[in-house]
């Protein structure tokens, strides 16, 4: 059986960014194994603008910001894999892939990282009344469509969700000589960040219709037509609220999962509000040598802050290998993260103060739209960090910096909490 010292399941953003990070602490054996017919994952099809601007300080198009790092991968020789498929692998790191010139083949891991990104949140859990007729289609399969094969999926468009990829589609197909007539969220706020419902609807005259949904599909063989309704607190449709659009094509954009059936397989431990795994402050699993970064730990709202957080992990698990982690003789001083009051989740969600780096950041998404309000830390009932913020937003993460000199202090430190504070 060959052996590998990383292995890194994903070929896209994230796991190109793991991968060179490995590389460059010093690292030579590392396999790159992607399902897809290039490396690059999403951002192949993703050829609006916007990217890069943390990383490299310009604005650059999903494909631009993919070569930036398959460039570099190229250049380091890292080995890689296309059109591969990873079947199982095991908490022993045994890694099994097929692919058509290989067949079935099992490799060994020294430490594996979940790389995996999402999937568009499928239209079967949504539950929409109606018949099944052509002319429904994810946003991203639409945006692949588009921009990849050379196809419109539909002229008179409605979009159900104000996920980012369904924003950028709506401009995108505008463009392309569709008419858009409305996107339609159930929520009492957009799931996008604001610069795209600026940029893809208000500068297209694009009506955003908040705590609004979907109650029925009019057509059988093709879409005719849909009726939305306003909602409830409850989210439930207000009778006497319907309106009704002719259309040919639905566009769905109601959320990302991470994907991570193959994180289940070896019982890595999950987070019931983010559907990733539980990391610690060196995105290490609880599987020993398992480290998960990108999108299948969290969904992100920008790819820059992927690529940061997959060079952390492959840092890290370059150190692993190397036995080279930070404090690794130091006791073990763990620490918990609690999101209480408005945030949802933290990724880390616990900190080993004696192995951490100097400093970790610690991303974390709200839930709810919060203006002139304060992000909180407390250090079990000490509050430590107390900073204002204009607005806050689900759509866009948030983040804060632990300081492990600062939680030295606290030798007897049990949780951190992270909580939205009026005042």
């Amino acid at each position: 059986m060959k052996s590998y010292e990383i292995v890194i399941i994903g070929g896209g953003p994230a796991g190109l960014a793991a991968a060179l990070e490995a590389k460059e602490s010093g690292v030579d054996s590392i396999l790159i194994l992607e399902r897809d017919r290039e490396l690059g994952g999403i951002l192949n099809q993703c050829i609006h603008n916007g990217f890069g601007l943390h990383t490299f300080k310009e604005e650059l198009t999903g494909p631009e910001y993919a070569y930036r790092f398959i460039e570099k991968v190229l250049e380091e020789k890292i080995e890689y894999k296309l059109n591969t498929m990873v079947m199982d692998i095991t908490q022993s790191k045994i890694v099994t892939y097929m692919n058509k010139t290989e067949g079935l083949v099992h490799i060994q891991a020294e430490s594996i990282i979940l790389a995996m990104g999402c999937r568009e949140r499928p239209r079967g859990a949504l539950n929409i009344p109606g018949f099944r007729p052509a002319g429904i289609f994810s946003a991203g399969t639409a945006q692949r469509l588009v921009n990849m094969e050379g196809y419109m999926p539909g002229r008179e468009v409605v979009i159900l969700g104000s996920g980012d990829i369904g924003l950028i589609m709506a401009r995108r197909l505008t463009l392309e000589g569709a008419h858009v007539k409305v996107v339609a969220e159930i929520m009492p706020y957009s799931g996008g960040l604001k610069r795209n419902i600026v940029q893809c609807l208000d500068d297209f005259g694009i009506p955003l219709r908040l705590s609004h949904t979907i109650v029925d599909i009019r057509g059988v063989d093709r879409v005719e037509g849909v009726t939305i309704a306003q909602v409830d607190e409850h989210m439930k449709p207000i009778p006497g609220t319907e309106e009704d659009y002719d259309c040919d094509t639905i566009l769905l954009s109601v959320g990302l999962i991470p994907e991570n059936e193959l994180s289940n397989k070896i019982n890595v431990q999950m987070n019931a509000v983010t559907s990733g795994p539980v990391v610690n402050e060196s995105l290490e699993t609880n599987i020993e040598g398992v480290f998960a970064c990108g999108n299948v730990l969290h969904v992100h709202d920008l790819v820059d802050y992927v690529s940061e957080e997959a060079a952390l992990a492959g840092k890290n698990a370059a150190k692993y290998v190397l036995g080279k982690f930070d404090g690794q003789e130091a006791p073990a001083h763990t620490v918990t993260l609690e999101a209480v009051d408005g945030v949802r989740y933290t990724v880390p969600k616990t900190v080993n103060i004696g192995r951490m780096a100097d400093t970790v950041k610690v991303r974390f998404r709200v839930g709810n739209v919060f203006k002139d309000s304060y992000v909180s830390v407390y250090y079990d009932d000490e509050r430590v960090l107390h900073r204002k913020k204009m607005i806050m937003a689900p759509g866009e993460m948030e983040d804060i910096t632990l300081d492990r000199k600062r939680l030295q202090e606290y030798p007897d430190l049990k949780k951190i909490t992270v909580k939205i504070e009026r005042e």
